[in-house]
């Protein structure tokens, strides 16, 4: 009995023993929480108000007769020689308001050397067109119906003659334009697109951050403002639209690597305006590939490579890149799908000219 005794009290002393030298179990570390980003609202002035549904001229709406119009005109097909292009063939309102392609195909499958911009928020930039040669959207949408390599009408006379062989098209600009005694007129075609194509705005996560909500954007989203800002993205791109409000010369610090483009030059014939853009909004750019004047680069992540060296001097490494990206994915907005409804366009009749593929 003695021995029993003796062996059990050596076993638990030989078990206590090996309890001892066992290394103790690290205790559990709770997690670090992520600092929250915390960004100057004094920094957002530079970029309101947020986007409004409607960017108009004055304080008055157009008339819903106006917009009406303006639409069936933007989808017409018959604004152009051959009846085969509309103002929605190279900026399609369901593909954020572009072709997605380096340039667009024009009357008998023409190119010219310049990518369409999206029309999305077109009507809040400083001017229109890449050269800005047309001071706001009513001028710009007048451009092309005329241009010999886009819609080729011969002339504004073929425009009238087209839309006054339509009786509905008599009546409803009769509607739109209530005092004028003759309101089928080149002019007012450009007048009726525009007041559609000033509601053609795409509102944002970032517009509800700019207003007060800070939970609107995520803290990697926040992250990438400042970076953006940080790194020089914001002296050019800044504003209600993040861009549309100047010209800048492409290759500020590094060379384009094309220079066959000369930009606003070719509009003004100034030494000074040899490769100066309009800086384009950065609205919806996650969508609106492929991206800069002649359509040349499909990424978005090199698209900001590439603005970072050549405007900046700067060589940015991909996490800074990704930080950027991850902010401009906070601008695409909601295509307004009940406003762009495609409409019912009016009859032609046997006097509406044919459609001329020469």
């Amino acid at each position: 009995m003695r021995k029993l005794v003796i062996g059990m009290a050596a076993g638990l002393a030989l078990v206590t023993a090996c309890k001892r030298e066992q290394p103790a179990k690290e205790e559990a570390k709770p997690q670090e929480a992520k600092a929250e980003v915390k960004i100057d609202r004094a920094l957002l002035t530079a970029f309101g108000p947020p986007l409004a549904k409607r960017i108009d001229k004055g304080s008055e709406p157009p008339s819903q007769e106006l917009i009406e119009l303006g639409r069936m005109l933007y989808y017409d097909k018959r604004l152009s020689k051959n009846h085969d292009l509309s103002c929605n063939s190279c900026h399609d309102l369901r593909n954020w308001g572009q072709d997605g392609k380096p340039v667009s195909p024009g009357h008998r499958g023409l190119v010219g050397n310049r990518n369409s911009p999206t029309v999305y928020n077109a009507a809040g930039r400083h001017l229109q067109f890449w050269d800005g040669r047309a001071a706001d959207v009513e001028e710009q949408a007048l451009g092309p119906i005329l241009n010999p390599v886009e819609m080729a009408m011969p002339d504004e006379k073929r425009v009238v003659e087209t839309l006054k062989s339509i009786p509905e098209y008599v009546e409803l600009f009769k509607k739109a334009f209530p005092g004028e005694e003759d309101p089928v007129t080149f002019k007012n075609v450009g007048i009726a697109i525009g007041a559609f194509e000033r509601g053609l705005t795409t509102p944002s996560r970032w517009d509800d951050f700019l207003a007060g909500n800070d939970s609107a954007l995520t803290e990697e989203e926040k992250k990438g403002f400042l970076k953006f800002v940080e790194v020089g993205c914001a002296t050019c791109h800044m504003g209600t639209l993040v861009g549309g409000t100047m010209f800048q010369k492409l290759g500020l610090v590094h060379p384009w690597p094309s220079d066959k483009d000369l930009g606003r030059f070719e509009v003004t014939k100034n030494e000074g305006d040899k490769f100066m853009f309009s800086v384009p909004t950065l609205r919806n750019v996650e969508k609106t590939a492929p991206y800069f004047h002649d359509g040349s680069v499909q990424s978005l992540d090199e698209a900001v490579r590439l603005m970072a060296y050549h405007q900046l001097g700067k060589e940015l490494k991909k996490e800074e890149i990704d930080s950027i990206v991850a902010f401009l994915k906070t601008l695409t907005g909601q295509i307004p799908e009940e406003y762009i409804a495609e409409p019912q366009l009016p009859p032609s009749t046997d006097k509406t000219p044919k459609p001329d593929p020469t």
